[in-house]
């Protein structure tokens, strides 16, 4: 018994250290853009039965009540928490933010679509709104050398001005992503998820349909991270890990009276 209890508690350690790491990396990203918060998903590891309820105790008789003993805990999954972040002002005409559901789509080297909530997008040097690190936002927009300004309507549709024209010209429409289970998306790192079986597959549409959030130009959406929810969460996470720890103690202590008494 207490050689199976030092396993239990070591689960315990691995699962508590797997959660601290979750929460180290949510405070971490506190202020990256469009993030989003993940929750750990605990599960019982299997269990031995050394009785089962309803097993024949004698001839006429059953027992009530089994003897079920848990092996420990393992880490199941982790949640991406979807709810809306904080819209901040910037007044920069590419930033742009999500105010509902859905997803930006860019295309990552090699042709792969990838899906982001942060909407800092620039222009490359040939014109085209591309993120941070160069990759082009699908579908493509080609924004003309003399734009004098850009303006992004709420459903996405994309004019520009220029020097020799006041009136806004249309060059095109972004298109908004969304999923059946955004939770189901895969973290690629860089801000970009991308597409799995268990997401299903991105529907496309305009921002603003009703399913997919409206376009906020000059905007950008903060990270869903509440610092409180997150200390406390770190508190009680490095508790349980203390008693774990404890645990531990605890059964080496009974092993070594075992020891010296025997």
């Amino acid at each position: 018994m207490p050689t199976s209890a030092l396993h239990v508690a070591r689960t315990g350690l691995e699962a508590q250290d797997a959660r601290m790491r979750v929460i180290a990396n949510n405070l971490a990203n506190i202020g990256t853009t469009g993030y989003k918060r993940d929750r750990v998903n605990f599960a019982t590891l299997s269990y031995q039965d050394e009785r089962v309820a309803g097993q024949q105790s004698s001839n006429e008789t059953a027992y009530a009540t089994g003897l079920n003993l848990g092996t420990g805990v393992s880490v199941l999954s982790t949640t991406a928490i979807t709810t809306q972040g904080t819209l901040t002002s910037t007044g920069n005409s590419l930033d742009l933010a999500l105010d509902g559901e859905g997803y930006f789509q860019v295309q990552l080297p090699g042709g792969k679509l990838a899906y982001t909530r942060a909407g800092n997008f620039s222009r490359s040097a040939d014109g085209q709104l591309v993120t941070a690190q160069g990759y082009a936002l699908q579908p493509a927009i080609q924004v003309p050398e003399d734009a004098a300004s850009i303006t992004v309507a709420n459903d996405g549709t994309v004019s520009v001005t220029t020097a020799a024209s006041a009136t806004p010209t249309e060059i095109g429409q972004i298109t908004i992503a969304s999923f059946t289970n955004p939770s189901g998306l895969q973290a690629l790192g860089d801000n970009f998820l991308a597409e799995t079986g268990a997401s299903g597959a991105a529907q496309i549409g305009a921002a603003g349909d009703g399913v997919r959030g409206s376009i906020r130009q000059g905007m950008l959406e903060g990270s869903n991270v509440n610092v409180v929810e997150e200390l406390v969460d770190m508190i009680e996470c490095q508790r349980a890990y203390e008693i774990n720890s404890k645990m531990i103690s605890a059964v080496d202590e009974m092993l070594r009276n075992a020891n010296q008494t025997l």
